[in-house]
């Protein structure tokens, strides 16, 4: 059907055996595709409910829009792609750096949704121009630097923020996470995060009954001063109902923040590429020309989310792994991930409970989890072979990445400043494609020839020098060798 909604019925219902797969527009019997839709739910549910509270944003909420995100994305792209549309890692920078300047999660979220009607633009115009425009205006070079940007410009908010809270929960989370991540097979290694949590978690919990409570400074409150308090402060759990709309807020707009959130854009299009690359490779279909739908769903699935105060948005590679494992493609089961998604956000009482996370805790996970997504950028660059040792790719990367990590910014006036991930953005984007447009022939194609400027104005490709010119001697700049010493 045109809206991807009629699933055949793969063979009698039951699993595929080996190297067989259950297509997109297939499904098993509705118990299996049930139980399928549960894995889907434990798949995304950590990593959807830790990015809105590091983000400060409603849980509830954004589990809520996830699921109503993720039945967009399977009407606009007809049932094509699978995938699941989870809280979105690559905005968390850019809030961080947004609240840091006095921004509210109303400003947040208005340059949040901003940022998510470009993505649907930009997906519009790739399903439009072809699929082979993302990888030239955004060669993996441009890409794995604002991806590696986003995550190491985090740096400082685990230094200061979360890790001074409990130091020791801090470190005993990491640990555990480090170990579960390697220890751990299959798909509890890829939910590890989740994993540290529920630990920290009940490690915090066991530490008061223990210890007893500790001092230090909780964000927001005491003037910003250390204080006595328990770790884990059930008082906003006890008092939430068990069934009831998560709470909403219209968002606010400010260029400055827009402008910090915009860069984003160009890891969620990278982020979305592969989805949809992996998919492609694993069920045999051609899905080049899907992409550029799968953008815009995501940038409307954002625009959704953020215009009711929710969390942006993103095709999740752990849903990924789970059919991978299955060899299950059927999106059907994602529905039911959809449908389960929007229970569980009307829940408040489940959503104050992740809200109560202990700061060390999330110290010990984000210490781990920024530095994972900043080196997902770096393993674009190898997974692409880019090579450093040309100034093209070298000179703008190695310039943004300080600019971002570092927190440079260019000030105009008091209300309009680009700075950080923005600015390293823009700084790599820019200086990248205008090298490509005035280096040298072997600059930009490495296996094109050098030319050699002679005297007069002549000029000589390396690459035809087999003798030396008259005189013994090799030209300027061959890398020749000069002839042997006479004996």
């Amino acid at each position: 059907m045109a809206l991807g909604l009629g699933w055949k019925l793969y063979g009698d219902g039951s699993t595929p055996p080996p190297g067989e797969v259950v297509r997109p527009d297939e499904r098993l019997s509705w118990g299996r595709t049930i139980g399928l839709g549960a894995q889907h739910i434990v798949a995304m549910f950590g990593a959807t409910f830790v990015f809105p509270v590091i983000m400060g944003l409603d849980p509830n909420l954004a589990i809520m829009m996830s699921g109503l995100a993720t039945v967009v994305f399977l009407l606009v792209v007809q049932g094509k792609i699978p995938s699941y549309l989870g809280t979105s890692a690559a905005f968390v920078g850019a809030v961080t750096t947004i609240r840091a300047s006095g921004g509210s999660s109303a400003t947040v979220t208005g340059a949040i949704l901003v940022a998510g009607a470009v993505l649907a633009l930009a997906g519009v115009l790739i399903h439009l121009l072809g699929a082979e425009v993302v990888n030239k205006a955004l060669p993996p070079v441009v890409t794995g630097a604002v991806v590696l940007l986003i995550g190491f410009n985090l740096a400082p908010v685990v230094a200061k923020t979360y890790w001074p809270q409990d130091q020791w929960i801090a470190i005993l989370t990491m640990t555990a996470v480090i170990a579960m991540t390697v220890l751990l097979r299959g798909f509890w290694s890829r939910i590890a995060i989740f994993l540290g949590l529920v630990f920290g978690y009940v490690l915090s919990w066991l530490f008061d009954k223990g210890f007893g409570q500790i001092t230090s400074v909780q964000p927001g409150q005491h003037d910003g001063k250390e204080f006595a308090h328990d770790r884990v402060d059930f008082s906003g759990v006890t008092s939430a109902d068990w069934f009831g709309m998560p709470s909403t807020h219209a968002p606010d707009f400010k260029t400055s923040a827009i402008l910090v959130a915009l860069p984003a854009v160009i890891a969620l299009i990278a982020e979305n590429a592969g989805h949809v690359k992996a998919v492609s490779e694993m069920t045999g279909a051609d899905l080049d020309g899907s992409l550029g739908k799968a953008i815009t769903a995501d940038g409307v699935g954002t625009m959704m989310a953020s215009a009711v105060g929710g969390s942006p948005t993103t095709t999740y590679a752990e849903n990924i792994g789970v059919m991978a494992a299955t060899r299950v493609y059927s999106t059907a089961a994602y529905y039911v991930a959809a449908v389960v998604a929007v229970l569980f956000g009307l829940c408040p009482k489940f959503g104050a409970l992740i809200a109560a996370t202990p700061g060390g805790v999330l110290g010990g996970i984000t210490v781990v989890l920024y530095g994972m997504i900043g080196l997902l950028g770096a393993k674009i660059w190898i997974e692409n072979k880019v090579d450093f040792a040309n100034p093209i790719n070298l000179v703008p990367v190695a310039a943004g990445v300080v600019i971002g990590i570092g927190g440079v910014a260019i000030k105009f006036n008091d209300d309009f400043v680009i700075e950080g991930i923005a600015l390293g953005t823009i700084v790599t984007l820019v200086v990248y494609h205008a090298l490509h447009a005035l280096a040298p022939a072997h600059m930009r194609d490495p296996k094109a020839p050098a030319d050699v400027e002679l005297e007069g104005g002549t000029a000589l490709s390396l690459g035809t020098v087999e003798e030396h010119p008259p005189g013994g001697k090799p030209l300027a700049g061959s890398s020749a060798a000069p002839p042997p010493p006479q004996s």
